[in-house]
């Protein structure tokens, strides 16, 4: 019998899913104005989809993202605060343990995103409140440097429903030239020039590409061929497409997340593309589903096929694990993280009846260990 909701010592058991399986640690942020105290981790068999608890790893304030650095060796966290940071801590490669490193200022307030360059070199954070960004070049030992580069922007909003600068979400190039950033209270998604090397970071020409008014771009993700960037309009439900030409970018397509007689008021959140660049999933908060959508590889263009229950109230953050057969949505308000099967030929996902507690989760991140 299948367990619907499970303490955080529990193993839970599923359905086997096909090859690629391997263990991983699987690393979930939190907000901790309420009993969450930081980052938590659970067990994760992607043979059989089985989840058990190791608990908190790492007590600090308002780690609502986190990420892994390329050689899995540092998990980087923001810490969503008005005087905002970023947190570095050490991953012990067979435990999973996390061992604190150091704390750098995020340069602005509320950061909500950090990424790690795909060359491991370089990690960059994204202010919400402030509207700025802050890179920072990363110590042999995983320990965040002093910022090499800090940017604020700056313009009147294109819609009085925007509240000037907040920047939200970051995504580099394929081939790590560029890097776009999504501004979420600008209505626009900016490009620049980036060299990990040198390091050095300078907006592109031209520098930005405006979304249509009160649009509210949020989140970003590249298709796997890098030829489009995906992006989720938070304030009106909607995702945008867009051609990828060097630095810039053309608007291709606007799609709405939500059925046209959907009811209660929604944000869009997070989205994820699957790693073979066949599927795109995007939450869903108000409506709390998860809308799926067919990518057409050759034109990037999205076509619509279905939303489905998020499992809990205000899906936040999307994840595939590194198989590409698991899916997971931390629901904010709900409490949770809920597990779904993907249907790799249709990019359905099918809940698992699976639930791990955690209080207003946040960001998840996959760690293969040995």
């Amino acid at each position: 019998m299948r367990l619907k909701h499970v303490a955080l010592t529990s193993l839970i058991l599923l359905a086997p899913a096909p090859a690629l399986a391997a263990k991983y640690i699987m690393y979930v942020g939190s907000y901790t104005a309420g009993t969450s105290k930081g980052i938590y981790a659970w067990r994760f068999d992607s043979k059989d989809g089985s989840l058990s608890s190791l608990g908190l790893m790492a007590e600090t304030p308002q780690p609502a993202h986190v990420w892994i650095a390329p050689n899995g060796k540092t998990l980087y966290a923001v810490n969503w605060e008005t005087v905002g940071g970023v947190s570095a801590y050490h991953i012990d490669a067979k435990t999973g343990a996390l061992t604190f490193l150091n704390k750098t200022s995020a340069h602005g307030a509320q950061p909500n995103q950090v990424v790690v360059d795909p060359s491991g070199r370089i990690a960059v954070t994204v202010n919400y409140t402030s509207g700025s960004l802050a890179a920072y070049k990363l110590e042999p030992d995983g320990k965040l440097g002093e910022a090499f580069y800090v940017n604020q922007h700056t313009g009147k909003p294109l819609s009085p429903k925007q509240p000037g600068p907040k920047q939200h979400g970051i995504q580099f190039s394929k081939d790590n030239k560029f890097m776009f950033i999504a501004d979420l209270g600008l209505d626009r998604v900016y490009s620049y020039h980036f060299d990990a090397t040198a390091p050095s970071i300078t907006p592109a020409d031209p520098p930005y590409v405006n979304t249509h008014a009160g649009a509210g771009p949020r989140r970003i993700q590249m298709s796997p061929d890098g030829k489009f960037l995906y992006v989720d309009h938070e304030t009106d439900s909607e995702v945008g497409v867009y051609a990828i030409d060097g630095g810039k970018l053309t608007e291709i397509q606007v799609l709405p997340t939500v059925p046209e007689d959907a009811k209660a008021k929604n944000t869009t959140a997070e989205l994820v593309i699957s790693a073979d660049g066949r599927n795109l999933y995007v939450g869903n908060r108000g409506h709390d589903s998860v809308a799926v959508f067919a990518i057409d590889k050759k034109t990037g263009m999205l076509t619509s096929k279905e939303n489905v229950p998020s499992g809990g109230r205000t899906p936040r953050n999307l994840r595939i694990d590194p198989t590409g057969n698991w899916f997971f949505a931390a629901n904010e308000n709900g409490g949770n993280v809920t597990e779904f099967k993907i249907d790799r030929a249709s990019g359905h996902i099918t809940p698992t009846g699976v639930t791990v507690p955690i209080n207003t989760p946040g960001g998840m991140v996959f760690l293969k260990v040995k």
